[in-house]
Order: C-alpha cells, then structure tokens, then sequence
C-alpha cells in the first residue's frame, strides 16, 4: 500500500460524520439485498442498460465476445469509475464505485443460476446470455453452483468495502473521536 502513496498520495480525508452516513446507506442496501427474493434489485435496472449496451460495443470482437459483452461491461463501468477514484484518493467516491462493483455479482450469479431453467424474464434478443455461454463452454450442468459462488463473491466484496470504508472513520494517532 506504500507503493500507492508514494505515486497517488494519502487518501483525502473524510469526516466521521460522512463515513457514519455512507456505512449506514450501505447497510441499509445489505438488508434490503438480503431481504429480497425477486433476485433483482432497484439498482439492476442501470446496470441492465449498461450490460445491454455490453452487447454492441463488444459485438465486433466475435459471437462469443458479443454474448459476454453484456456482463463484461456491466463490470467494467464500475470498475473504471472506482480506478478514477482510487487514483483521485477519493474515498466516498472510490468506496461507491466499488460497493457498486460487487453488487453486480448478485444478479449476475442469479443469471447465470437460471441457465439451464431461462425462467427469468429478458429483454433484447430473448437470448440466455449464460445458457448460451455455459453451453458452449460444457458448464451448463453447474450454473447453479457458479452462480452461488458468483454471488458469494458480491456479498464478500460489499462487506469488505463496507468494513474498509468504517475503518476510514477510525481516529488518527494522537487524534481523538471526541
């Protein structure tokens, strides 16, 4: 971690007050994540739009670059934008983009636990993303169990940015919370 802060510099402060605000929000998601059952959550529908337009933008790369494409820029969006952060050392901002980062994990685990039953409802071509994908790959008999350790990968990542951003909050040395 020295080797970033020697070439980005120390993350920019953040008052508690802000941190307190930003763990309890996302907490408050946690629940509702925990708590739904749909699979599908209020802040999948930008990340449809933006795994929709994946299609296209990776349609001249092949078929199957096409297929992933969705996915793949439903990753890469966030991603780059917590990249822009970290670089910026902004820590709400950074901590966001990451939240958002593994929260995708969730519904693509769903998806991709639906590839052999393609019982959930799609737009677009009416094509199974994954079903295509873990049938030309011979993985369509583990959907199931790729999408739960897909989804278990959202759920670690969450927390782990979640705990990471508390841990901004804690006092400096010699500094007190009072």
């Amino acid at each position: 971690m020295a080797l970033f802060e020697e070439r980005l510099g120390k993350w920019k402060e953040v008052s508690r007050a802000a941190v307190a605000g930003w763990v309890a929000a996302y907490v408050l998601f946690l629940i509702y994540a925990l708590a739904d059952r749909s699979g599908f959550l209020f802040l999948d529908y930008a990340n449809l739009m933006i795994h929709e337009a994946g299609h296209p933008l990776f349609g001249p790369f092949g078929y199957t670059s096409m297929i992933l494409g969705g996915t793949l820029l439903e990753l890469l969006v966030p991603l780059g934008c917590a990249g822009y952060f970290f670089a910026k050392r902004e820590v709400a901002g950074f901590a966001f983009c990451a939240f958002w980062f593994f929260e995708n994990f969730l519904y693509i685990g769903v998806y991709m636990a639906d590839a052999r039953a393609e019982a959930l409802p799609l737009v677009g071509s009416g094509d199974h993303d994954w079903a295509i994908l873990f049938g030309r790959w011979g993985l369509l008999l583990r959907d199931r169990s790729i999408g739960e350790v897909t989804r278990w990968i959202g759920w670690v990542g969450m927390l782990s940015v979640v705990i990471w951003l508390g841990l901004r909050a804690r006092p400096k040395p010699g500094k007190h919370f009072l």
